[in-house]
């Protein structure tokens, strides 16, 4: 089988194809995510969220496959995290059956919902602003703001065209070029996966008792806030990761599963085709020329 490891930056290889022992399961991938935060992951630093990646070793990701060997029925359709190669071996434990279209595993649709609902506690009427708006995370949180009641969605974005393309496909209000405006109106509710310069922007325009969502850090730009600011209108600043939540996870599937099934809820996609396409759709990825959900189909 081939896999990808992270070497001068990417090297596809060929590896041996193990067979599942007792309690694993051996998977023939289908479907691979690629996610913005990989870039992160790439720096070697130990102080994230998740698991960095390391230098000569098989990179990770979220990936949609069918069972083809092992303690689950061959073609069981499952999601699990060992993406990047086009057959991973893991417990059957770490694997999750799933049913209906792999997309709804693949999109961050539940990350962007346990960040509305619990993190930042998303009231109906709020106008909320959503940093990264064209991202896989940035689509759905977007799209689900209004589904829970929002009164009004704006998009931050890198360029005019994914501004009227927010606007024009995905139903936002609003979308501005961070390069070249800012928001000027009051917002209730950030969902940030940038922070930097744009988290200090979103805090002058915050209303009293905003409450932000903090997802990722894309930027990275370490920049000081206007503390007096955060105090004086009462602003909240939560982190969180979906695993904190798993109450809310479910609650979200739910939902997500209901909303698709009545096509209220988009999934963009942008796809390439193949394993040899994974490093290039990464690179494409990280400089910001791709809309929606990246799919590498294997």
């Amino acid at each position: 089988m081939r896999e990808v490891r992270l070497a001068a930056p990417l090297a596809i290889v060929d590896a041996p194809l193990q067979q599942p022992g007792p309690g694993q399961v051996l998977i023939r991938n289908r479907h691979l995510a690629l996610r913005a935060a990989m870039g992160l992951l790439m720096t070697g630093r130990d102080d994230l969220p998740m698991p960095a990646y390391r230098h000569g070793e098989v990179m990770w990701g979220p990936a949609v496959g069918e069972v083809v060997a092992g303690d689950l029925p061959p073609g069981t359709l499952v999601a699990h995290h060992l993406g990047w190669r086009e057959y991973a071996l893991l417990d059957a434990t770490a694997v999750t059956p799933i049913s209906g279209d792999p997309l709804a595993h693949l999109a961050q649709a539940e990350t962007a919902y346990v960040g509305l609902v619990a993190a930042a506690e998303l009231r109906e009427g709020d106008t909320v602003l959503v940093s990264s708006a064209a991202g896989s995370i940035g689509t759905m949180a977007g799209q689900i703001a209004r589904l829970k009641g929002a009164k009004r969605v704006i998009g931050s974005v890198g360029s005019p065209a994914k501004a009227a393309w927010l606007v024009d496909e995905l139903g936002f209000d609003a979308a501005y070029d961070y390069h070249e405006e800012a928001v000027e109106e009051g917002i209730d509710v950030y969902f940030d996966s940038v922070g930097g310069t744009q988290l200090a922007t979103a805090v002058e325009v915050a209303n009293p008792g905003a409450r932000f969502a903090l997802c990722g850090a894309l930027s990275g730009q370490t920049v000081a806030l206007d503390t007096m600011t955060v105090i004086g209108r009462r602003i909240s600043l939560r982190g969180f990761t979906a695993a904190d939540h798993p109450g809310v996870v479910a609650r979200a599937r739910e939902e997500i599963v209901a909303w698709r099934r009545e096509g209220l809820l988009a999934v963009p996609v942008t796809r390439y085709d193949g394993l040899d396409q994974a490093p290039g759709a990464l690179a494409d990825l990280l400089a910001g020329r791709l809309t929606g959900t990246v799919i590498v189909d294997l």
